[in-house]
């Protein structure tokens, strides 16, 4: 019996819950566990104890909101990502402040859903960011491509540089990250170009290390600041 537990555990997303709520943690949970594919491993109520449960439970994805006591989900992230760069970080917030926004992304989350959403987005969230692409609620989209248009309204010096990093980057890798940023997984690059999904994972370590950034997300963030979408 534990043997057969074991196998369909296997078959479905961990997922961490981080949430100072107690009640959004249990509709969060409720949500997922009623969900076909997730699997709830835990839940914490501060960064910290985030950081801890991540090394203790080796989750697939962590759903964490960043107004979180002792340290903030954002810094929580960041110091995840830092030592556990294979686990996946959906922001889940009431936050749509911009700065907050590109601070999530930057510190590597892969996904931003904001609280009020349909439970329907949350679930595809979890699972888009557990296959490895990145995911953003469309008003959270809406505001990054904003703040994209009025920068390179601007031509500053910050998107040249993003445009000199993506510009430095193989055409086979150019190919990859535009599919990154349509939020194709590592399987849907693969089917696309016709290579094998091993050859994706090389193209994308090699993207994420020229455009000095630690996610996909990061990276397509990148891409469309260089012009190259």
């Amino acid at each position: 019996m534990a043997c057969l537990e074991s196998m369909l555990l296997a078959r479905k997303i961990g997922v961490l819950i981080v949430e100072d709520n107690e009640l959004m943690r249990h509709g969060l949970r409720a949500v997922l566990e009623h969900g076909e594919g997730f699997a709830v491993l835990g839940e914490a109520e501060d960064g910290v104890s985030a950081i801890e449960m991540a090394s203790a439970l080796k989750p697939d994805v962590i759903v964490m909101d960043i107004g979180l006591p002792q340290m903030n989900g954002i810094d929580a992230t960041r110091a995840i990502k830092k030592i556990m760069p294979h686990i996946h970080i959906v922001m889940l917030t009431s936050h749509d402040n911009k700065d907050e926004i590109f601070a999530a992304l930057s510190a590597g989350a892969a996904g931003y859903c904001l609280k009020d959403c349909a439970s329907e987005r949350i679930k595809s969230a979890v699972t888009s960011v557990a296959e490895g692409a990145a995911w953003m609620d469309p008003r959270i989209a809406h505001i990054v491509l904003g703040a994209f248009e009025s920068a390179a309204a601007k031509k500053d010096e910050s998107v040249h540089e993003d445009a000199v990093a993506v510009a430095a980057l193989s055409q086979r890798e150019r190919e990859v990250l535009r599919l990154m940023v349509d939020g194709a997984s590592n399987r849907e690059i693969s089917d696309k170009l016709i290579i094998g999904v091993s050859t994706v994972r090389t193209h994308v370590e090699h993207i994420l290390e020229k455009l000095a950034v630690s996610s996909r997300t990061a990276a397509a963030v990148k891409a469309m600041k260089g012009g190259l979408i």
